[in-house]
């Protein structure tokens, strides 16, 4: 049996570290040191043998990352066998434009996606031309819907609740020959959603969920009320599933450029791993 690896590609919110028009703290040490920067949330799923290999989400970075996995895995040229995408917002699914005339001219790239954001890409300009000209071919994906990728990987897209103007959203359960991961980048509030957090991770080896935020009292100091952002604090997830962390590995990604726990200083990122929680970091692998 041919090992599988899960590539981490990127681990920031939406427009990465550094943001654009930004020079917080975090954002002034990625300038100064391009080691600090995060790409946005993205996931591969690599068959070294095979010479294939799955995308999750298409970011606005995917220019980088493709270099980045393709140099890493030995896969000069080879594009992915698919792409799955979790939703419609920034930093998830832009990214399909560099497939297209202007850029690489693809053919025939699968695009998984939900009912939505589907005829969302099909319908709407620039995303309808790379369907028309066959440059990705979509494919209607459901919540609970098992799509085996490959005799050792499934995949199965889950329901979250999050701002959905455009699209469902999604997470993914990727299961390989030896491990189970939860990844879940982007989801309003735990309590929203219709399974219990704690129990699904309990289900899992890995999991990879929202740390977009870290605590109230960090968003009060630039100005934002928590209630407001709908995403879950890393403090609330770790108090939830602090008695899971001798099971289960928990790593925080979609990472705000504001988060303290990405700071220089680690103050913050040493409390999280007091805790048994973990950073998740652009290039980390894990073996599936």
């Amino acid at each position: 049996m041919s090992e599988v690896i899960l590539h981490v590609l990127g681990t920031a919110q939406d427009a990465g570290l550094p943001h654009p028009n930004c020079y917080c703290e975090n954002c002034t040490a990625a300038i100064s040191d391009p080691q600090l920067k995060r790409f946005a949330s993205s996931l591969a799923i690599v068959h070294p043998k095979e010479k294939s290999w799955q995308l999750i989400d298409a970011t606005p970075d995917l220019k980088d990352q493709l270099i980045r996995v393709q140099m890493k895995f030995d896969l000069q040229g080879q594009l992915m066998d698919r792409i799955f995408l979790t939703h419609a917002h920034l930093g998830h699914y832009p990214g399909l434009l560099y497939l297209g005339r202007e850029a690489i001219g693809a053919t025939g790239i699968p695009v998984m996606a939900g009912t939505k954001m589907k005829a969302m890409l099909e319908n709407q300009a620039p995303w309808s031309q790379l369907t028309k000209l066959h440059n990705i071919e979509l494919q209607e994906i459901n919540d609970g819907q098992t799509i085996a990728v490959s005799p050792q990987v499934k995949i199965t897209p889950v329901d979250v609740p999050h701002r959905n103007e455009f699209s469902e959203t999604f997470g993914f359960w990727i299961e390989g020959p030896k491990k189970k991961v939860l990844y879940i980048p982007d989801i309003d509030r735990w309590e929203q959603w219709d399974t219990d957090i704690y129990q699904a991770c309990e289900e899992a080896d890995i999991c990879l969920l929202d740390g977009t935020f870290h605590s109230a009292e960090d968003l009060e100091k630039i100005g934002r009320d928590y209630r407001e952002i709908p995403h879950p604090l890393m403090t609330e997830t770790m108090d939830r599933l602090q008695d899971l962390v001798k099971k289960t590995d928990i790593y925080f990604t979609h990472l705000n450029h504001s988060n303290p726990a990405i700071r220089s200083d680690k103050s913050i990122r040493n409390l999280i791993e007091a805790k048994g929680f973990h950073i998740a970091e652009d290039g980390m692998d894990f073996l599936l």
